[in-house]
């Protein structure tokens, strides 16, 4: 099997796994807030509460976050759509198109976000183009109910909750 056909059978494969978009931010030892877009999170630990990201290496978020040792997980709910492509598009003054606020970990993406967790490194390793992120959950702050965006089949989508219903189900967003 080809390299190419790898690249596209992965792609295909974790489209299929719908999940929830977090935007990961970070401030340089300049002060400047960087961020991107992170659909590559799950929970490690509850004692101590820790979180794995992982990230692109050679991104200004990573080297953010290495140098500073600390991030915030913003996730995103289900109208941060706009957000979660605007970070994930690489725009440079993205910081200027958002309402945020500065925290211990990272910027907080006030608007975008419904609940946002600070955390420290823990430990940071190299996983071919990515780097798996272990970080430490140090402070959880919450916004509003949860109504989380969510991504998959190259489409985002959100959990809806309808009336009379039991259950909560997958609505796409296109």
């Amino acid at each position: 099997m080809s390299h190419a056909t790898q690249l596209t059978d992965m792609r295909h494969l974790m489209a299929g796994f719908p999940t929830g978009v977090s935007v990961v931010t970070a401030v340089t030892g300049a002060g400047d807030p960087r961020g991107m877009t992170c659909t590559s999170l799950c929970s490690v630990a509850l004692d101590p509460p820790t979180l794995l990201v992982c990230l692109r290496r050679g991104s200004p978020t990573l080297d953010a976050v290495v140098d500073s040792g600390a991030l915030a997980v913003n996730l995103l709910h289900r109208q941060g759509r706009s957000t979660a492509e605007l970070f994930g598009s690489g725009a440079p003054d993205r910081f200027d198109q958002v309402p945020w606020t500065p925290a211990p970990g990272g910027p907080h993406l006030v608007e975008a976000a419904h609940t946002i967790a600070d955390c420290t490194v823990g430990a940071c390793q190299n996983v071919g183009d990515h780097a798996v992120v272990m970080a430490e959950v140090t402070m959880i702050t919450k916004l509003c109910a949860p109504a989380p965006l969510l991504y998959g089949m190259r489409r985002y989508g959100s959990w809806t909750e309808h009336e009379g219903d039991d259950f909560l189900f997958y609505d796409f967003i296109y």
